[in-house]
């Protein structure tokens, strides 16, 4: 018993080394390790692209405004850029679209018509906000989930260690400690995955309701014009 413990304790490693870790970990600790570094490596994908997207739909967004409030022919410019899938173009192309059915026919119903214009547009604000945050629900899941998947693979791996002690009929530090290290860092690669996943989403969910509100007053404006013009009709 003596040259065993001696043993372990020579083989110990003397410094913190993930990789030992995890190789030495058992078979479903390095499943729940493997599921959550996957799971990280999404999200920072999720975060990159996210940002990039963001980044681009936000500075052509003020570029077609600036043309839009100044265009005479709006047809083409809501057509062209609606294309380039930009979102204050298709709210504008719902409001040109639905003026389009309710003003073809005379006499026109100027109360109905402001309804029918406020709806379309509303509704497609609803509907870009709805599609920049859907994959920000991957971040919220990760940012719930993983610290008790973590939670899992470390208390899989403390009973792992215990039964050592059973088989080995010591309850020596260095019997148990190894497993019990190995255990833990599956907590911490759940926190490792998790952190991240919750700052970004409470981040980009701030962004897109602000840019969700960019949008309805951009509507709102464009509504309002449109309204004038039943007026002056």
């Amino acid at each position: 018993m003596t040259i065993t413990l001696l043993s372990l304790i020579a083989a110990a490693p003397t410094r913190l080394n993930p990789l030992d870790l995890f190789l030495q970990a058992d078979i479903v600790v390095k499943t729940v390790m493997i599921g959550l570094i996957l799971a990280s490596l999404w999200v920072w994908t999720i975060i990159v692209s996210f940002s990039m997207r963001m980044g681009k739909i936000e500075r052509r967004s003020r570029e077609f405004e600036a043309d839009f409030w100044d265009a005479e022919e709006l047809d083409s410019l809501t057509t062209g850029r609606a294309r380039k899938d930009l979102p204050s173009a298709r709210v504008a192309a719902a409001g040109v679209a639905e003026w389009k059915r309710s003003t073809q026919h005379p006499p026109v119903d100027r109360e109905g018509t402001r309804h029918r214009l406020a709806g379309a547009m509303e509704s497609q604000v609803a509907k870009e906000a709805d599609d920049l945050s859907e994959r920000l629900n991957f971040l919220a899941t990760v940012g719930s989930v993983a610290p008790f998947v973590g939670l899992f693979g470390t208390v899989w791996g403390i009973m792992n260690s215990f039964f050592q002690i059973g088989m080995q009929e010591s309850s020596s530090l260095a019997v148990v400690a190894p497993g019990i290290a190995e255990a833990l860092f599956a907590t911490a690669i759940g926190l490792f995955a998790a952190i991240p996943a919750v700052i970004a989403y409470n981040r980009f969910s701030h962004r897109v309701n602000r840019y969700e509100a960019r949008l309805q007053r951009f509507a709102d404006r464009f509504h309002a014009g449109l309204s004038f013009e039943l007026d002056k009709a």
